[in-house]
């Protein structure tokens, strides 16, 4: 976990200097997408209406926006570093990460009517997608303050994910699904309820529905994991599109609390799932075939006092920043399981944190 300090890159924990870059050139166009600013950008938001960057070895809050009428659902920051989107209700707004002189939104989405609960950008930044209780996902092509594209879940949407190479978004709904969705013809492909125990009674399916609360795919495309609020994980190899091959489900928290995030690491080795037990957790899901297997689980962080909503890996997969109901996001070195900073400043709640260092 590097950052730069002016043309300088330093290792965060050590503060030794590793080697000295040119300043990258700055673009303040999206189809310039290609051209990367090497900073590490690192962003926390939640119910007070603030986001916040950070230094990110010192701790120190270095800017502060505002979304005035609404809390923040989530964040996602461009892989270009160029603009923040902040998921609120109902709006999504863009901010520019470079221009600090700027405190407003220099685009604002419209199109959901009720609050935005996950967002993504397409990795070359053609379009940002989202989901929102409002039971829609949509895509925003970023040319349009309005949406270009929406697809009905029949439910309120709590996570969208991106296919990495494939022009496919999944959904997880609060009516248990998760749904395949085709960009290339508008239309669902695939539909999942994830079911813990598979032998009950048809008649008793409704009751076993229980609301997915995150997805995700890893970027080798290998593997797709859905949590429910129940603290179940599943698992499937989404090789066809149409057809995922289940590999794995566990209770990853215990009976009573919430799952409220899981996300596979940038390595595909490794994925993070957050609680209402205070606790983030990182398993293991090394795999050398589809055979059946239980993710194994590696480290228990527990230093945070509420609940934990949200959590990031960083680009090389050695750190996990938290963010959570205590109302401070923390930095975990994940080789020894110990917090390296905290972040604190936020009044309330810390409910989602973005976070970008990749030097690609």
């Amino acid at each position: 976990f590097f950052y730069k300090n002016k043309d300088a890159w330093f290792n965060c924990e050590s503060q030794s200097h590793v080697t000295t870059l040119t300043k990258p050139r700055l673009f303040k166009s999206l189809s310039l997408c290609r051209n990367f600013d090497m900073s590490v950008i690192l962003v926390t938001a939640g119910y007070d209406h603030k986001l916040k960057f950070w230094d990110a070895p010192s701790g120190i809050n270095s800017r502060t926006l505002r979304c005035p009428d609404s809390q923040v659902n989530c964040l996602e920051i461009t892989p270009n570093k160029q603009f923040l989107a902040a998921g609120c209700n109902p709006l999504i707004r863009l901010f520019e990460i470079n221009d600090a002189s700027n405190p407003n939104a220099v685009l604002s989405l419209e199109g959901h009517t009720s609050s935005v609960t996950s967002i993504g950008f397409q990795r070359d930044v053609r379009y940002l997608y989202s989901g929102s209780e409002d039971g829609t996902v949509k895509i925003f092509d970023l040319r349009s303050p309005t949406f270009s594209c929406s697809f009905d879940c029949k439910a309120p949407v709590n996570s969208v994910a991106h296919h990495p190479t494939r022009n496919e978004i999944i959904s997880g709904d609060q009516n248990g699904s998760v749904k395949v969705w085709d960009l290339n013809t508008s239309k669902c492909i695939n539909e999942i309820v994830p079911n813990v125990h598979p032998s009950a009674n048809k008649s008793s399916s409704t009751e076993e529905k229980v609301s997915i609360q995150s997805v995700d795919i890893s970027e080798d495309g290998r593997t797709c994991i859905a949590a429910n609020n129940h603290g179940h994980v599943f698992i499937w190899d989404p090789t066809n599109s149409t057809n995922f091959i289940p590999l794995s489900k566990f209770r990853a928290h215990m009976t009573g609390t919430y799952l409220l995030k899981a996300k596979i690491s940038p390595d595909c080795r490794q994925f993070v799932t957050c609680s209402s037990d205070q606790t983030a957790r990182i398993f293991d899901i090394t795999r050398h075939d589809n055979s059946g297997f239980i993710p194994s689980l590696s480290l228990t962080l527990s230093q945070h006092d509420r609940w934990v909503w949200d959590a990031v890996f960083s680009a090389d997969s050695s750190y996990l920043v938290t963010a959570s109901s205590d109302n401070i996001a923390r930095l975990f070195n994940l080789r020894t399981g110990e917090v390296v900073r905290k972040y604190e400043g936020h009044q309330y709640a810390v409910t989602c944190v973005a976070l970008n260092d990749s030097s690609t």
